[in-house]
């Protein structure tokens, strides 16, 4: 037999490469039967090959003394030949060449206590010692332990590729892997210690308590080979000062990180993400166990207590890490109550589908269709759903939580079995994957021999004939759909359960012919569109053969929207939550204006898709421009008070009181998108939802703490900036500063404390999770930097505080700030005694040179030093040349120039200042008309940018499309993006000319 068929039947790819190996003088004296013995027994021989070729360069013995052994020949070509990272290992490191060996039969479990133990040793720590500290510092100490990790994982490795089923051993490499990264941690903390105990002392760094949650596939022991290693970390320090104890935790964390990543001898192992923390990256990097537990109760977003579901304590003080998992476990169990928690999880998901890259969609194991994701999504909401009254389901690991909801009865057998099994197949052909470089990928190779290898690696040695690249693809289309179907029917029960494709005579066109349609309309995924169109339109039910009648005419118009696949997506998805709601449909059909006004909205609107989805029998509204008419401050007050006396409990009240105000913004939103609200209205209208908001939480923190105490001060709320001027619009804060009084007779103190209380907790509850997806929930942030001396004042003061500061030391700009104060929430005679006195301090008899001057000053310091690093000035919205700020400003100059001797100049709004500024003669009609225009153009582009991405920002869109969006909410046609980009920059540029005349007299 010639050479090439022999390397052909042996598996071979490259042969001229492989021949050229062959020949090596490495390979001298090598038994030629045991070379292709093993050989055979690689996954891949051409990589096998090479990399044996290397390792007999470094430690020709050991390797020849593994071949001789038939016991350990197959075990060391089947590693070689399937990780060329671990191969590259055993060259750095050919004295762990004994790990390859065959497995012992069964194959037993590793200890997590064994493999602590080893990589502590390995660093010179005593495993024995609770917070254990090494004994050898720095990169010595990293290296070691990078070596002895490598080592067990090789061995797991040597293990896992000679199982004969590997599905059925994926889980305890999971695991293994799991505890191994948990292992590993302990060691670079306790190597973390020894460093900081030479800065610190050693005495002071054992006081510091730290506890490292594993979150993800890490807390479910359900890790890969490579991973990132999700944590959030714990701290606690006996006796120690808040910032020394945050300043040690930190160094702890920042450097057990840093052992197993930062750049090394030895390379580095996996990064340790702490993303998942507390406001994410923004957050502190550690926090005190009431610190977790604070924010879980008043901040956290849905998805959180999701990601929650998994954290288990894996390294650090084990005392402190049960505390947190006893701590945190009420909040998952009960995510599931949060008001539209159950849309808010499957809205997750299909973000996370469509933000896959479109060249990598047909490769994805683990984010796509029928991957991974579609598994663990569908398992961890029935789990969260089911979990709180069940607690037989309550597993971190997907493929015990399967077993637990089979059993229940919460998923079919049947069902049941496919999950478990698709699921153990795709984590093989990811481990496989992952174990060649060592690297972290999720896609599925594209070259064919790595394909053949990854067909050979995974189906074990029991396979008798090897499989083919064909046969690899083939199994792993039909996993994928086997899974997406489930996830269909799971996921989304019991409203997604039907999807059947279109019938000829349905549609009289073929899919292929309609996709085409689809695109010529101008949608950018028409197979994603026919998706949407198949799960609408399948089945014989009323509302499949509704929409049939309906969908023809919404495509059109959705096409006529920005973002066409972004409309029928959203169509979709508040049909799916309207379910069989009989008027929903029929109002569609029966009303042209519902009909064009939803589409109009779903293709342009973020925003308002996101306020449906979660409260789709708003869409009512859509039909009667009665409906569409804002709720006038009076009327939402009246509610609230009806409600709050139905419902006392105050996280009850709280939450409805949030529920009328989110309804009141999108009844906003909807209004203005039907161009029935002028923006003064709609700036009105929304500080009306806010005011009542902010009064009902006054109202309910007054009950909360009143009834600890008797009521010792009166409180009142007052706004200030745009909420003052009644001007905000849909991302907005509200700038607020509070007054009390204290009642006659009262401690002094004790009713500051009150006060305290009652505005603290009022911010809390505006603020602390309702129940929503992120996007649509918009808690009401309050900011009280304008407060006197800002942030470093009293959150709180009383009215004779307040008269007493603005006499003696109140400067030029706190007296422009007050030109916006407006009482909204509290006792209404301390509210008219306030206006009396900040009126004298915003009104002044006159304005001198050196206040004139200093106003000029702080103007020109903002525009230096608060706009954002890289902005375009002429691009800025708030901030730029002749945008919102010099407008403002400018009013604000004339007003404390002029409002004391005319009583017509005493308004809080912008646009109400330029109507009395022009009547008064103070600045030329023409100029107050640019003014105006320019100001109410950078205010529209505003809330526009929020209606369109869901997010605020000051920043003039500079792409194509968002303009475009962006121009027609603004009343712009189509097509006019450039025009409105144009505009405003041509409005500003004489707004700035207009201001820099009359505000620095150039």
């Amino acid at each position: 037999m010639s050479l090439n068929r022999k390397l052909i039947t042996y598996g071979f790819t490259d042969l001229e490469k492989s021949r050229r190996f062959l020949e090596a003088p490495e390979l001298a004296g090598i038994d030629e039967d045991q070379l292709f013995e093993g050989l055979a027994a690689s996954a891949n021989p051409d990589m096998a090959l090479q990399s044996l070729v290397r390792l007999l360069a470094v430690d020709r013995d050991a390797v020849i003394a593994a071949m001789a052994d038939v016991d350990r020949r197959r075990p060391l070509f089947g590693l070689l030949g399937a990780s060329e990272a671990l191969g590259e290992f055993l060259m750095r490191h050919p004295e762990h060449l004994e790990v390859v060996r065959a497995a012992a039969v069964p194959l037993p479990d590793a200890d997590p206590a064994e493999l602590r133990a080893q990589l502590l040793r390995s660093v010179g720590a005593d495993p024995a010692e609770e917070n254990p500290v090494a004994g050898v510092l720095g990169v010595e100490a990293h290296r070691r332990l990078r070596v002895v990790y490598r080592r067990l994982v090789t061995d797991l490795a040597v293990r896992d590729l000679g199982h004969g089923v590997p599905v059925d051993y994926v889980g305890v490499v999971a695991r293994e892997l799991a505890d191994l990264a948990a292992a590993a941690l302990e060691a670079s903390l306790a190597v973390a210690r020894a460093d900081l105990a030479e800065i610190y002392g050693a005495d002071t760094v054992a006081r510091v308590k730290l506890a490292v949650i594993a979150m993800g596939k890490c807390g479910a022991r359900e890790l890969n080979y490579i991973s990132d290693v999700d944590v959030v970390y714990v701290v606690e320090g006996d006796d120690l000062e808040e910032s020394t104890l945050a300043r040690i935790g930190t160094g702890l964390a920042s450097g057990m990180a840093r052992g197993v990543y930062s750049p090394g001898p030895e390379p580095a192992l996996w990064e340790v993400d702490a993303n998942l923390r507390p406001e994410g990256r923004d957050g502190q990097l550690v926090r005190t166990l009431a610190s977790h537990v604070s924010y879980y109760e008043r901040w956290a977003r849905t998805w959180e207590f999701q990601a929650l579901l998994k954290a288990r304590a894996m390294a650090g003080d084990p005392g402190l890490g049960r505390r947190y998992e006893e701590a945190i476990a009420p909040f998952v169990w009960a995510s599931s109550q949060r008001e539209g928690f159950v849309e808010a999880v499957r809205a997750m998901r299909r973000r996370v589908t469509e933000n896959i890259p479109l060249d990598e969609q047909a490769r994805q194991l683990k984010l796509g269709r029928g991957g991974l994701r579609d598994v663990e999504f569908t398992v961890q909401l029935l789990q969260l759903v089911h979990g709180r009254l069940d607690d037989s389901i309550r597993h971190r690991d997907t493929l015990s939580a399967i077993a637990a909801l089979s059993a229940a009865g919460y998923v079919g057998r049947t069902d049941a079995q496919e999950l478990d099994d698709a699921y153990r197949y795709l984590r093989v052909l990811e481990h496989r994957i992952q174990l060649v470089q060592l690297r972290r990928t999720h896609l599925m190779p594209e070259d064919e021999m790595a394909l053949r290898a990854l067909a050979r690696s995974s189906e074990g040695s029991m396979v008798m004939v090897r499989p083919s690249a064909q046969h690899l693809q083939e199994k792993w289309q039909r996993t994928r759909r086997l899974v997406g179907r489930l996830h269909e029917s799971i996921f989304y029960r019991p409203l997604l359960n039907n999807a059947a494709t279109l019938r000829p005579e349905d549609v009289q066109l073929t899919d292929e012919a309609a996709q085409a349609r689809l695109a010529a309309l101008g949608y950018q995924d028409p197979r994603g569109a026919m998706n949407h169109i198949r799960a609408l339109t399948g089945g014989l039910r009323r509302r499949a053969m509704l929409q049939r009648q309906l969908l023809p005419i919404l495509l059109a118009w959705f096409a006529d929207g920005v973002d066409p696949d972004a409309g029928l997506l959203g169509f979709r998805r508040l049909s799916e939550s309207l379910g069989e709601s009989h008027w929903y449909l029929g109002m569609l059909r029966d009303s042209n204006a519902a009909a064009e006004r939803l589409s109009a909205v779903l293709s342009s609107s973020r925003f308002i898709t996101d306020l449906l989805e979660v409260s789709p029998e708003s869409t009512r509204w859509l039909g009667s421009d009665a409906a569409l008419v804002p709720d006038s401050f009076e009327a939402q007050w009246q509610e609230i008070r009806s409600m709050m006396s139905r419902h006392p409990e105050p996280a009850e009240a709280i939450r409805l009181i949030r529920l009328i105000r989110r309804r009141e913004l999108l009844r906003v939103a909807i209004a203005d998108s039907a161009s029935l609200l002028t923006q003064a209205e709609v700036g009105q209208a929304l500080s009306d939802a806010d005011r009542a908001a902010i009064l009902g939480a006054l109202h309910v923190a007054e009950k909360q703490v009143f009834d600890d105490q008797e009521q010792l001060t009166d409180v009142l709320v007052v706004a200030m900036g745009r909420q003052g001027g009644r001007e905000i619009t849909y991302g907005s804060d509200a700038d607020v500063i509070y007054v009390h009084r204290p009642h006659p007779g009262v401690d002094a103190e004790a009713a500051q404390k009150q006060a305290e209380r009652v505005v603290n907790r009022l911010g809390a509850l505006l603020t602390q999770p309702c129940g929503s997806p992120v996007l649509a929930e918009r808690p009401l942030e309050i900011d009280t930097a304008l407060r006197p001396e800002g942030k470093q004042g009293a959150i709180v003061r009383t009215l004779e505080s307040y008269r007493e500061y603005y006499r003696r030391w109140s400067a030029i700009w706190e007296a422009q700030a007050l030109l916006r104060a407006r009482p909204i929430a509290g006792d209404d005679a301390l509210a008219a005694d306030f206006v009396a006195v900040i009126d004298d301090v915003r009104y002044p008899r006159e304005l001198d040179q050196p206040e004139l001057r200093e106003i000029r000053r702080i103007k020109a310091r903002v525009e230096a030093e608060r706009l954002p690093r890289g902005a375009d000035p002429s691009r800025h919205l708030k901030l730029g040349r002749g945008a919102l700020s010099d407008v403002e400003w400018l009013m604000q100059l004339l007003q404390l120039q002029h409002a004391h001797d005319d009583a017509s100049l005493r308004v809080q709004s912008t646009l109400a200042a330029l109507d009395a500024v022009a009547a008064a003669g103070l600045l030329p009609e023409e100029e107050v008309e640019m003014l105006r225009a320019s100001w109410n153009l950078a205010t529209r582009i505003r809330a526009a940018i929020v209606i369109w991405t869901g997010r605020s920002s000051d920043q003039l869109p500079s792409s194509r499309r968002d303009l475009e969006a962006v121009a027609r909410w603004c009343g712009y046609g189509p097509g006019r993006g450039a025009d409105l980009e144009e505009d405003y920059l041509r409005m500003t540029r004489r707004s700035r000319t207009i201001f820099e005349r009359h505000f620095y007299g150039s």
